[in-house]
């Protein structure tokens, strides 16, 4: 018989063992984060979890103010379905289920995880989708393929237009002292801060964070390289074809606040809503959301020197998110310093309000008749092809140079890029690689888009991408094995790295001629 000690020491001993006998480890599936308890879904070894809430409801008293704490749930949440895109003109989503998938409701994020890392704190792949700050969503841009390449991808909406981007005065007397006008930038950092309080529960690494976005979305990252209040939340960030505002003060440039108030009350206005205090602002926010995403397609004109929209003022220098254009936060050095990749494509989107040959020069000023020698010297080129290379070399192809050249003088490695590849199939139909064209070679997904028409060269041109692109969100260096290597940026030879339908090449860049006026008529 045992001793009453021995028997205190058995009972003790089951107290302890008889719980651990039963504990079972949280399915993969299954994470904590700091709002309550999320539930996702594997397949093919990764794990996805969608629709999580970054930030509460962006309605009502929300409208139109930085966004808010997530209330917390006791009961698990299912993250298995992708959530809607914010609200944007209807026939612009390209959302799972297009047209009827949009909602002011919107302030959710994907997340794509290795089922087996390991252990390994991975690092981070955070995608800003593009769409001149009035269309797109996180819905059309799946993970899964570059996480399988052992990193963690997560994708996330930010609101758009009018609901997004919008300075009526009577918002900034209802919060004084809050970040005013930029609300889809703020949502971007409200999501990059759920990654630094979250990622870790999914296996990630907080302290490795790559920012990533095309069009606006790579506009979006130069606001971020820029903007005090979002310093520290990422190590490396990817910008392509940057507009929205660019590397340079024009085009696309970031509007003063005074002319965003004066638009959002001629916009008020046209609503038959006259003034600019708490009385209008609620008679603003009573109206359906859909209201303001009416006239609002015409972006890419309105954000490169066309026809203004009335209340569509796109970034703004609001004083606290952005403070001055991104030009003159470059040539002064006050971005955040950290390693980039930045380019554009061949055929890169060429806006502009000029429709004929002496207003297209004309915008070289005392240069014209020396860009008629470089894009026109017989007189004899199609007009239809210098809309379309003029304004893409001067408004997307040399800012992204001017980045990599400014980070580059400011002790930051750089590479730069130009992506001229298109697939085999569209070849006789395209002028070369358009805007937004290298988005699916990045994410590795050119077999889904292409379907049965996707040739070798097309799957090997996208598997080259995203690895130059997965290798840069590891280590902030795209080189690796079986790659051709890739120099950072050098401003005595101003060479690219060029992704071609004869493969990716390094060296001279062919239109440095043409780059290089427009970078003379910048700067003149």
């Amino acid at each position: 018989m045992l001793s009453r000690p021995g028997l205190r020491l058995c009972l003790l001993l089951l107290t302890f063992l008889v719980p651990l006998d039963g504990l079972k480890a949280e399915p993969a599936d299954l994470v904590a984060i700091d709002s309550g308890k999320v539930r996702g879904t594997e397949t093919d070894g990764i794990l996805s979890f969608k629709g999580i809430p970054f930030a509460a409801p962006p309605v009502g008293e929300l409208r139109w103010r930085v966004p808010q704490p997530v209330t917390p749930w006791n009961d698990t949440l299912t993250a298995t379905t992708l959530s809607p895109d914010c609200i944007q003109p209807q026939e612009a989503s390209t959302g799972a289920g297009a047209a009827e998938h949009v909602s002011e409701d919107c302030l959710y994020l994907n997340v794509w995880v290795p089922a087996n890392a390991g252990g390994k704190k991975l690092p981070v792949f955070f995608w800003i989708y593009g769409g001149g700050l009035t269309k797109g969503g996180a819905t059309v841009y799946p993970g899964e393929v570059l996480a399988a390449q052992g990193v963690i991808v997560v994708t996330s909406n930010y609101r758009l237009g009018r609901l997004g981007f919008f300075a009526h005065p009577g918002v900034s007397a209802e919060a004084p002292g809050d970040v005013y006008g930029n609300y889809g930038y703020m949502d971007q950092i409200a999501a990059l801060k759920w990654v630094q309080r979250n990622i870790a529960a999914f296996g990630g690494d907080p302290t490795k964070v790559t920012i990533a976005g095309e069009s606006a979305g790579g506009g979006s990252v130069i606001a971020h390289l820029i903007s005090p209040l979002s310093q520290g939340l990422f190590r490396g960030a990817i910008i392509e074809s940057p507009g929205l505002m660019t590397a340079r003060a024009y085009p696309g440039p970031a509007k003063a606040l005074e002319v965003a108030e004066g638009s959002a009350i001629e916009y008020a206005k046209t609503l038959d809503l006259t003034g600019d205090d708490a009385a209008v602002l609620k008679q603003l926010r009573a109206l359906p959301a859909k209201t303001f995403a009416e006239g609002v397609l015409s972006y890419a004109m309105a954000g490169f020197g066309g026809t203004q929209i009335p209340g569509l003022s796109s970034s703004m220098i609001d004083g606290q998110m952005i403070r001055e254009s991104a030009e003159s936060a470059f040539r002064n050095r006050r971005q955040t310093m950290v390693p980039v990749i930045t380019g554009a494509n061949d055929a890169d989107l060429g806006v502009t309000p000029g429709t004929t040959k002496n207003a297209l020069f004309a915008r070289f000023g005392v240069l014209a008749d020396e860009a008629r020698q470089v894009y026109d010297p017989k007189g004899d080129v199609d007009i239809k092809k210098l809309l379309q290379d003029i304004p893409a070399d001067c408004g997307m192809v040399e800012p992204s140079r001017y980045l990599a050249e400014a980070m580059t003088e400011a002790g930051q490695r750089a590479y730069f890029y130009r992506f001229s590849y298109v697939a085999e199939a569209i070849r006789k139909k395209v002028p070369g690689a358009t805007h937004a064209a290298e988005v699916a070679y990045a994410f590795n997904v050119v077999s889904r888009l292409l379907k049965d028409k996707a040739a070798p060269s097309d799957l090997k041109t996208a598997e080259m991408t995203s690895r130059y692109w997965v290798n840069f969100v590891k280590t902030g260096d795209p080189n690796g094995e079986g790659l051709p290597k890739w120099k950072p940026y050098d401003t005595s030879t101003r060479d690219v790295l060029n992704f071609t339908n004869e493969g990716v090449k390094y060296g001279a860049d062919p239109i440095k001629v043409r780059l290089d006026l427009c970078q003379r008529a910048y700067e003149q």
